[in-house]
């Protein structure tokens, strides 16, 4: 590929990524990807074969800001010398700022049946998140490494994306009477960790 080619696909991408922020997943058509970068409406198909291939690029975006605001506040943590336990709240209160600051990016990122068949893998750039907050999970409730770990973490990543998913949609507000989800979170972290050490 030329130094051309990969500007304008990188264009391309950098088009879906402004139109996902302003205005949400709906407005990804390869054609206004194309206006936005400012190229023919053909010019997406020489770069990407499948829409599912520009749309997956956009999401990869998407997924590198999200891997480096966990991986700071991770590493934040573990100067601050945190717990386990401290590391999986500050790990899920950047999950949960991370969707209310870029809510099209975050459905589109976890949008499969936008992204399945795209070949991207795009689930090797989400595994280590998640083996991080495995790991983590397993070392505040002293399980081995393995089954039930996973299946643990697996659990409270799915409670964190319902929290992300209810206060995008204005969902929580009509049953708490406010947008604050820190107590939310708190009584999640409980639910699946245990009620924390005071």
């Amino acid at each position: 590929m030329t130094e051309q080619e990969r500007d304008l696909r990188a264009r391309l991408v950098a088009a879906g990524v402004e139109l996902v922020a302003r205005d949400g997943v709906q407005a990804l058509g390869l054609r206004e990807i194309a206006r936005q970068a400012g190229v023919s409406h053909g010019a997406p198909r020489r770069y990407f074969p499948t829409h599912r291939e520009l749309l997956a690029a956009i999401a990869r975006h998407g997924f590198g800001k999200l891997t480096d605001t966990m991986a700071g506040t991770d590493a934040m943590a573990t100067t601050e010398g945190a717990d386990p336990r401290a590391r999986l709240g500050g790990l899920a209160r950047a999950y949960l700022r991370f969707a209310a600051a870029n809510p099209g990016m975050f459905e589109l990122m976890f949008r499969h049946d936008l992204l399945e068949g795209s070949g991207a893998e795009l689930r090797l750039t989400t595994l280590p998140l998640f083996r991080t907050f495995a790991r983590l999970v397993a070392e505040t409730r002293s399980l081995p490494p393995g089954a039930a770990a996973d299946t643990a973490a697996a659990a409270l990543w799915a409670n964190l994306h319902g929290l992300a998913q209810l206060h995008a949609w204005g969902s929580l507000r009509l049953v708490t009477g406010g947008d604050d989800v820190e107590p939310l979170l708190r009584a999640a972290l409980d639910a699946h960790l245990g009620p924390e050490q005071r």
